[in-house]
């Protein structure tokens, strides 16, 4: 009983800060690890995650009217870029994903511990000024990269996606989010179906895990507005190296 109510709370508390600033996957996929495969704890991890961003993505729904034009251009490689993704981890053994684990916690660590020095050298578009199709053609590309990468961990894809994103002339940090939070729930779901196609998701825990994470989700997005966004990020920055020492040193 008590390892499914830590579960439970490491899912919403991953539910609040996918919503807020992505990273969730750094608190569900160690909790899981310890009851099974490292690749059926990624699978689990994904599962139990996708309603907690649905959540968000539907509290986001307001600024996600100001940014449906983008949806056409960025839902295709976030659905094929997380297809490929997911596949990769499935065709190879699962001795590379787990000698890959430590490095790719210390890049999603980075990555959020760069944050500010991304954004400024990707440099963001005006708001409302129409990107050159140049501009669209390398953020779909990078997109599409960043799905990848989504499909195969995702721990980090949301400042990624946040860096990108800026470059399309959205409005403000919310709309950003929020197309952010949806583009995620697209990575996530092709993930998720190929994950049940092959019997990886361990349902006894991603059921419970995916109602705490819907709950925290949909506050995370109400709140987000509120919080201290630089708190919340260097939270996510110790969180994110202390586990790549410990998967490091194992």
């Amino acid at each position: 009983m008590i390892d499914y109510v830590i579960l439970a709370l490491t899912a919403f508390a991953a539910g609040v800060q996918n919503a807020i600033a992505g990273g969730g996957t750094l608190y569900t996929f160690p909790a899981l690890e310890h009851f099974m495969s490292a690749v059926q704890a990624n699978a689990t991890s994904t599962a139990a995650l996708v309603p907690g961003s649905i959540a968000g993505a539907w509290g986001f729904r307001q600024e996600l009217q100001s940014s449906r034009r983008w949806l056409a251009w960025l839902i295709p490689p976030s659905l094929l870029g997380g297809a490929l993704g997911t596949w990769l981890v499935i065709v190879f053994p699962e001795a590379i994903f787990k000698a890959l684990i430590p490095w790719l916690i210390l890049v999603a660590a980075l990555l959020f511990l760069l944050q500010p020095l991304i954004a400024r050298v990707i440099g963001a578009g005006k708001p409302h000024e129409e990107p050159s199709a140049t501009v669209k053609l390398i953020v779909v590309l990078f997109q599409f990269l960043v799905a990848i990468y989504g499909g195969y961990f995702g721990a980090g894809i949301g400042i990624l996606m946040i860096s990108s994103l800026s470059l399309m002339g959205l409005g403000n940090i919310h709309q950003i989010n929020a197309l952010k939070t949806l583009l995620a729930v697209c990575i996530n779901i092709v993930s998720v179906i190929i994950w049940v196609r092959f019997g990886l998701v361990v349902w006894k825990f991603a059921t419970l895990m995916a109602v705490t994470a819907i709950l925290g989700g949909y506050l995370g997005a109400y709140y987000s507005r509120r919080l201290n966004k630089t708190l919340v990020r260097w939270v996510v920055i110790i969180v994110g190296f202390g586990l790549s020492i410990y998967y490091f040193m194992r």
